[in-house]
């Protein structure tokens, strides 16, 4: 069994996996006197056709769930969740997570960082906002790598990395919410007024991504947290109604805020 990796360097090592008996590939790059753990980051429409991480090579990784792109360097893996051709613009109902989060392990990603763009259920939860999601709720979907076997995985988002991507966001001096639940629907609608009244009960926030794949990355054993750009009300929270692309650009307008955490995140994480 033979891998390479983000580097481009084939420098694996074989661990047995404690459940499956079975051997996997860890790979990590040879920095300068000491390893570098690569970080892996999972966004959408807000670091579209941005180069926020550099020269990334693309890489097609075949997986048990199928085939997921992922564009490497020797500090990041990054999956495009929508896919890099706008023209095929993968919609999140049709999202394979398994496959995403699956492609990460392979390649020895231990801690995965999700972007997402999401709705605000609050009034006093302007546009602009930045939230570290501490909790979720996702009814309608699902979501499990486990296919012929009943296995009970409690899911949750990662303390140890929402807390690093906390104390990144205080050091570049950006003001988060360091809690909120984010309530995932299936999409790709919005949401009707009454959904929203409903939802704004129980949760902070409305996105179509973020708790399939908090789900998929703890039943895989991978460390998950998400940074929420809160790009506009939800449908009746504010007077006026937002098209698509009005809520696409008030994602890119808060993109450079959170590429600045990832950032420091990355330099925090990789020192």
């Amino acid at each position: 069994m033979t891998g390479v990796s983000l580097s481009g360097k084939r420098v694996a090592h074989r661990h047995r996996d404690s459940q499956s008996g079975k051997q996997r590939i860890f790979d990590h790059t040879e920095g300068k006197g000491k390893s570098v753990k690569p970080i892996g980051v999972i966004a959408g429409t807000v670091l579209a056709g941005r180069d926020a991480f550099g020269d990334l090579k693309e890489k097609k990784v075949r997986t048990e769930f199928g085939q997921a792109t992922v564009l490497i360097s020797p500090r990041v893996a990054f999956v495009p969740r929508h896919g890099r051709d706008p023209r095929k613009y993968i919609l999140p109902h049709m999202i394979n997570h398994q496959a995403n989060l699956s492609a990460l392990k392979g390649l020895g990603i231990e801690e995965v960082v999700g972007v997402n763009s999401t709705g605000s259920l609050r009034k006093n939860l302007p546009p602009g906002s930045i939230v570290i999601p501490d909790d979720f709720i996702l009814l309608a979907v699902p979501l499990t790598v486990f296919k012929n076997r009943a296995q009970h995985v409690t899911p949750g988002l990662s303390g140890p990395l929402r807390q690093k991507l906390i104390k990144a966001s205080r050091a570049c001096g950006i003001d988060c919410i360091p809690t909120g639940v984010y309530w995932q629907t299936a999409g790709p609608r919005l949401e009707t007024k009454a959904e929203i009244r409903m939802m704004a009960k129980f949760a902070d926030l409305v996105g179509m991504t973020m708790a399939g794949e908090a789900i998929i990355a703890r039943e895989l054993g991978l460390s998950y947290a998400a940074i929420c750009s809160v790009d506009n009300y939800c449908h009746g929270i504010a007077r006026k109604s937002l098209s698509m692309d009005e809520i696409i650009r008030g994602a890119r307008r808060n993109a450079e805020r959170m590429i600045r955490i990832v950032h420091q995140y990355l330099e925090r994480s990789q020192r």
